[in-house]
This record gives C-alpha cells, sequence and structure tokens, in this order.
C-alpha cells in the first residue's frame, strides 16, 4: 500500500474513531427533562454545542493521526491509549448525565475526562506539537462543560434531580 494512501486510511480511521464516540453520545439527548432543570444564566444556547463539538472531533481525530502517522502504535502507545481512554469517557458522559439522569456521576466523568485529556496531550507533545496544540480547544470546551455539569447538578440539589 502507498505511503499516501496508508496515511489517508489513517486520518479517515482517526477521523472515524472520534465521530463515533459523538456518535454514541447524541444517542442521548437533553430532552424535556434537561429543559426542566435549573441552569446557570451563562449556560449557552442549545444550537451551540453541536457545532463546537463537530469542530472538536474534528481536530481530536486530525491530532491522532498526526501522532500515529509520526511516531506509529509502537512509538507512541501510551499517547494514543490515552487518547482512545478519554474518548470512551467521552462517549460515556452523555449516557450518564442524559441517560441516567446522573449529573453527579457524569461530573465525575467529566472530571476524569479533562485529566485524561490533559495526559493525551502532553503524551501527544513529545510525538507531534501541533497534534498537542489540537488538543487544546477540546481541553478548555471540557474543562467549560466540566463547570457547567458542576453548577447544574447543585442547582437542582442532589444527584438524581
Amino acid at each position: 500500500m502507498p505511503v499516501n494512501t496508508r496515511a489517508l486510511l489513517g486520518l479517515v480511521g482517526w477521523l472515524a474513531v472520534s465521530f463515533a464516540a459523538g456518535g454514541i453520545g447524541s444517542r442521548f439527548l437533553p430532552g424535556a427533562w434537561y429543559e426542566s432543570l435549573a441552569k446557570p444564566a451563562w449556560n449557552p444556547p442549545a444550537a451551540v454545542f453541536a457545532p463546537v463539538w463537530t469542530v472538536l472531533y474534528a481536530l481530536m481525530g486530525v491530532a491522532a493521526w498526526l501522532v500515529w502517522r509520526r511516531a506509529g502504535f509502537g512509538g507512541a502507545g501510551p499517547a494514543l491509549s490515552a487518547f482512545v481512554a478519554q474518548l470512551v469517557l467521552n462517549a460515556l458522559w452523555s449516557y450518564l448525565f442524559f441517560g441516567l439522569r446522573r449529573p453527579d456521576l457524569a461530573f465525575l466523568d467529566v472530571a476524569i475526562l479533562w485529566v485524561l485529556i490533559l495526559a493525551a496531550a502532553v503524551l501527544f507533545w513529545r510525538a507531534d506539537r501541533l497534534a498537542s496544540a489540537l488538543l487544546w480547544p477540546y481541553l478548555a470546551w471540557v474543562g467549560f462543560a466540566a463547570v457547567l455539569n458542576f453548577a447544574v447538578w447543585r442547582l437542582n440539589a442532589g444527584p438524581a434531580a
């Protein structure tokens, strides 16, 4: 297989893996329950989330691809493992928050998710600095999401608001 074909297939694969996390998470939508919750005044409008997440999943896929292309699984195993682990927690968050209606568990998930994204960004830095930089907007957004998750949880007084 020519190098360009391999690289292109790798890019498509990493984008597919990243967007798969979003696809899994999108099975659990906010709905009437979420609309009934008290939210802070700084809660973004619902229309903001899909475009932001689309850009972030694209950046994540490109970042993982850059690391994979430069170092492969053998040379970047811990970095790519951290990346995949954070994708699992990313997909799990929507299930916990919207599916189970457990903002408390979702907050625990998003806090660990933030740490794993930071770990992936640091590990990516060692393999490819651009790849690391592509994760920083995601880290910032998840940090914001964690604060929002916490605020919604506390405003609604309990684990199963």
